[in-house]
């Protein structure tokens, strides 16, 4: 998932992998007691104002998607130990990772009172892939059978109906596969898996402000756009995750800055990511309500390789020879006070596949040889880079220390260029508006490396906003989807990260991110886990 996100997986990996990283928080004030809970209270979030309607398979970023992960639950989840479980699935068997029986659970239903059935999953997820609706996240149903009827590359669809869905009764249906695919079952954790109710297809534009889902929370009166979206606990969830609160407030800011200072004051309750400004204080302010640690994340330096510019072959160069101008150690350590880490390539060090050194020399400071790859590659297009990112997140400090870089050590002007929100942002990125650099940032949809290679770099995918694409990667990752352990695949996928960056760099890695939380006096038993989320059905809320 954009940040402010299979043969059969072995379940073992993910817990080893995640429970090494899982991130801790208090659960109490600073005095270290507990407090009385009130049940029905609610709690405040912060976060940005989503970039679209809020639509499961229309949203793959942060602000939008911290909403949709509480209004509803697919097929798989992940526990507070960081295992898969299932949630809306009662069991998903398969002998041979293509073809998969789905059985729910029964008594499920919508926030509208509807039930849930097998066809509140498979109209969800033909209405997702048909080309005709213009979903971003339409490739992550890319492995089913018969998309390529229903999305595409060219022309319209041959039918409206994924050949590998079929319902076999109200509980039940069935997923066929073109070929095994190694995380399949864990990627139906990701949002755009998530059914919906029949009203969703009567008119999705006003579904989308106005969403109907599945999960613990429900939406509490109308979208307060650029303000706030209320959520209220919802009574009849079925899930083994009952929320001890009565809600969620999620409250939008334009600045961290002045999320940062509601959070201290006590009139912000919970804050995922403090501003880098703050990384050095943060901890002195808040006391034992302060969390550190790592999670599933990174931030790096994209390119439209669509513009005629920087699709031409020699500024692979260019791109390579930028990021050896980049001192990341130092940034890290000095300009980011130690919020994020220098990446060595484009997964974190605690995903599953991780491997050191994929992006070889490239990450590696080095002003003269940078120079002299800039030139080899006829240098950056006019002399000057301007740099997109979002002003509402914690991007300017990493932003002007990397611009800083690359004009004193390649010689290029170096300018960054600040959207107030990432709505505006996303918005020049998605529809291909940009000439020059933009903010990229990735948070895992589940814990391992094909999330970062795959969702971003292959052709076409929903997150591959640079337009990269290359066939023999996009074959190399085939056959990572299609291999029989989960250790052969996650070669495979370090096979292809190491040729996407050494190749042809279409973003330049920085850094992975470490999440650098709060939470105020009037909330208890404040957790996050390794996606940078707070857990926030178990958030109790002080009497």
């Amino acid at each position: 998932m954009r940040g402010a996100k299979s043969a059969k997986w072995v379940v073992g990996a993910i817990v080893v992998a995640m429970a090494a990283t899982a991130c801790g928080g208090g659960g109490s004030d600073d005095s270290g007691d507990k407090a009385e809970v009130n049940p029905d209270g609610t709690y405040t979030y912060y976060n940005t104002e989503p970039q679209k309607p809020l639509i499961p398979s229309n949203t793959n970023e942060v602000g939008g998607g911290y909403i949709v992960k509480n209004l509803f639950r697919s097929l798989v989840g992940f526990d507070e130990k960081n295992k898969l479980r299932m949630e809306a699935a009662e069991s998903i068997d398969t002998t041979d990772n293509q073809h998969f029986k789905v059985k729910l659970k029964p008594g499920w239903k919508f926030h509208n009172g509807e039930a849930q059935t097998s066809k509140s999953f498979v109209d969800a997820w033909n209405w997702a892939a048909n080309v005709k609706n213009a979903q971003l996240n339409a490739s992550w149903f890319e492995p089913i059978k018969g998309y390529e009827d229903v999305h595409p590359k060219e022309g319209d669809p041959k039918t409206d109906k994924l050949e590998g869905l079929k319902v076999v009764n109200d509980l039940e249906f069935t997923i066929d596969l073109k070929q095994p695919v190694a995380t399949f079952k864990e990627q139906l954790f990701y949002d755009a898996f998530s059914p919906l109710p029949e009203a969703f297809f009567k008119d999705p534009k006003a579904f989308g402000q106005h969403p109907i889902g599945n999960g613990p929370y429900m939406m509490d009166g109308e979208w307060a756009h650029k303000v706030e979206f209320k959520t209220k606990k919802f009574p009849d969830y079925k899930g083994d995750d009952k929320p001890k609160n009565g809600g969620v407030i999620f409250k939008f800011y334009e600045k961290d800055t002045s999320a940062y200072s509601d959070l201290v004051s006590d009139k912000l309750d919970i804050m995922y990511q403090v501003p880098n400004s703050m990384a050095g204080q943060f901890q002195n302010d808040l006391g034992k309500r302060a969390v550190s640690d790592v999670y599933g994340g990174n931030t790096a330096i994209a390119f439209p390789l669509y513009d005629k510019e920087w699709s031409k072959p020699e500024k692979v160069k260019v791109r390579q020879g930028l990021s050896m101008a980049v001192d990341r150690e130092t940034i890290a350590k000095t300009a980011l006070k130690g919020s994020k880490e220098a990446a060595t390539g484009i997964t974190p060090k605690i995903i599953e596949g991780y491997q050191d050194g994929a992006c070889g020399e490239f990450c590696k400071f080095d002003p003269a040889k940078a120079k002299d790859l800039i030139k080899q590659g006829g240098g950056v297009p006019g002399n000057k880079l301007s740099v997109l990112y979002n002003a509402d997140g914690a991007n300017k400090e990493w932003a002007d220390a990397v611009c800083n870089d690359i004009r004193q050590n390649a010689g290029i002007e170096c300018v960054t260029d600040p959207k107030p929100t990432f709505q505006q942002a996303r918005d020049l990125i998605t529809d291909r508006k940009l000439s020059g650099p933009f903010r990229m940032a990735w948070v895992q949809d589940f814990p391992n490396i094909q999330n970062f290679i795959s969702a971003q770099y292959r052709t076409k995918a929903g997150a591959n906003d640079m337009e990269f694409s290359d066939k023999a990667i996009d074959e190399l990752m085939n056959k990572a989807d299609a291999a029989k352990s989960i250790e052969e695949s996650n070669k495979l996928y370090a096979e292809a990260e190491k040729k996407i960056i050494q190749e042809h760099m279409p973003s330049i890695p920085l850094f992975t991110d470490k999440t650098l939380a709060g939470y105020s006096k009037k909330v208890q038993n404040v957790k996050f886990d390794s996606f940078r989320q707070a857990i926030w059905t178990d958030v109790e809320v002080k009497k």
